[in-house]
């Protein structure tokens, strides 16, 4: 799909924007002219003229165009605001949940074409990583593996580390190296002594030659994944912040200028260090909601991004002001 862009305020929505998002509703997410017709707020004749109308500018394939979702004015503005080399913006949906999985799967949709022979994917986890693992068709990628970049953990969430990544590799047919270790001890002496065990220490070699990673940025709310994994505690949490964290990359804290904040976490923690996601051929940063804008803009200011996923909502936040 291609379409012609036109010079616009980041918080307009064009005519062209709302052909798009009837072409998502009919086409991925199956509803009817009707459901669309209500949720767009517009006759059910007006749906089926932009339905039309995205057949005959060639916005609908079997498959999605990625470069509808990067050229349009939304992702323009954002990789020219932040310096990305590409955005791929989903639109929104009508819920938090329908906003993330559309993400996921536009995520799901773009990652294959941003990778390459001899390609080393270091993968993180969390919700978001984990859809995007899930949603990827299957595919024979080239040479490329595919690395688990932080320790696992026993969350309640009924996914792990080594189920994103483990997922992700058997989607992209990628070798996999997993990490076989917690993401984090109770006792800083038995973390070092399992980082220099031979199996492990070779995991951790490992992410040291990885020229990309897919990550998430999370935020520093009570109820945020890094407390509600067992990652880091409240008290854990309250400190960090004390200390200017806005943001969490990787299971590390991270100020608002993208540094990471060391504290007594970083003994126990095993897993990818900030230091090794500078810098990299492409930083994949998907992330969505509202509550996302601060630390996604961390995560970028600490030169970890290259190119981000979202939703036009979030896309919206990250563009306004201040």
């Amino acid at each position: 799909m291609a379409i012609v862009t036109r010079r616009r305020n980041a918080g307009q929505v064009s005519g062209e924007s709302i052909v798009i998002e009837a072409a998502w509703m009919y086409y991925h997410d199956g509803l009817n002219q009707a459901e669309i017709a209500k949720r767009l707020e517009v006759s059910r004749a007006t749906v089926v003229n932009y339905l039309q109308e995205a057949r005959e500018k060639g916005y609908i394939r079997i498959s999605l165009a990625p470069e509808v979702f990067t050229g349009h004015q939304l992702a323009e503005d954002l990789r020219e605001r932040f310096g990305l080399k590409a955005a791929y913006v989903m639109p929104s949906g009508a819920s938090e949940e329908d906003s993330l999985m559309r993400v996921a799967r536009g995520a799901a949709e773009w990652l294959p074409s941003l990778l390459g022979a001899g390609d080393r994917l270091g993968v993180a986890w969390g919700r978001t990583v984990y859809e995007v693992a899930e949603a990827l068709d299957q595919s024979r990628m080239k040479d490329v593996t595919v690395s688990q970049l932080v320790g696992s953990m026993a969350t309640p969430y009924g996914f792990t580390a080594e189920i994103c990544s483990a997922h992700m590799a058997l989607n992209l047919g990628a070798r996999c190296i997993n990490l076989h270790a917690p993401a984090v001890l109770s006792d800083p002496a038995l973390a070092e002594r399992l980082r220099q065990e031979p199996i492990i220490r070779r995991q951790l070699e490992a992410l040291s030659h990885c020229n990309k990673a897919i990550f998430a940025a999370g935020s520093c709310d009570p109820d945020s994944h890094v407390v509600g994994s067992g990652l880091a505690s409240a008290d854990d949490l309250s400190w960090y912040v004390a200390q200017g964290a806005t943001g969490v990359l990787c299971g590390r804290f991270i100020d608002a200028q993208g540094c990471a904040i060391p504290g007594a976490l970083d003994d126990r923690m095993i897993g990818v260090t900030l230091d090794k996601l500078q810098g990299l051929d492409m930083g994949l940063l998907v992330s969505d909601g509202l509550d996302k804008v601060a630390p996604m803009k961390a995560a970028i200011a600490g030169g970890y991004v290259t190119h981000v996923v979202t939703s036009a909502e979030t896309a919206r936040g990250m563009l306004a002001e201040g």
